[in-house]
């Protein structure tokens, strides 16, 4: 399975970058994990409705850039659905089994994703109604989706 992870915006700090990179290498037996970044768009802190929504089409066309018609879609999205880690372990097994072996998870910027990117979502996911900062949502992605495989493969977790 090919794992992307598109998301907007650099991850300047070192402990998370540290962490993401020990998630990617233990999912290398059992995936292939690209972690895509895409420029967020600099918008002053008062923007107008029109203003914000510009700016998440921005995001998004270069979202959408990254990602190739055969792949399944799950944002990240805090109206999305919440699963539990097994669930999202049954979902990836189930995708896997059913040949959508290109998945792409979604992690918008600080305004959320553009109406596009929703549109071309298969599958909207909620880690929780609370906001967490979107550089954290990466190192929290990845270790759910190693916990997933670990579930999957009924293998025990290594903490």
């Amino acid at each position: 399975m090919k794992i992307t992870i598109v998301t907007v915006g650099k991850l300047k700090e070192k402990y998370l970058k540290q962490g993401i990179a020990e998630y990617v290498k233990r999912l290398g037996p059992y995936a292939k994990v690209d972690v895509v970044e895409v420029p967020d768009e600099k918008a002053p802190e008062n923007l107008s409705e029109a203003q914000m929504v510009e700016v998440k089409q921005k995001e998004g066309e270069r979202i959408l850039s990254k990602i190739s018609q055969d792949t399944y879609v799950i944002t990240l999205e805090i109206e999305g659905k919440q699963l539990t880690s097994e669930k999202l372990a049954k979902k990836i097994d189930e995708l896997a089994t059913y040949g959508k072996s290109k998945v792409a998870f979604v992690i918008g910027g600080s305004l959320g994703l553009s109406d596009e990117v929703l549109e071309r979502s298969d599958f909207g996911l909620s880690f929780s109604n609370m906001t967490f900062p979107h550089q954290l949502m990466r190192m929290m992605l990845v270790e759910q989706v190693y916990r997933a495989f670990k579930i999957i493969r009924n293998e025990p977790y290594h903490k």
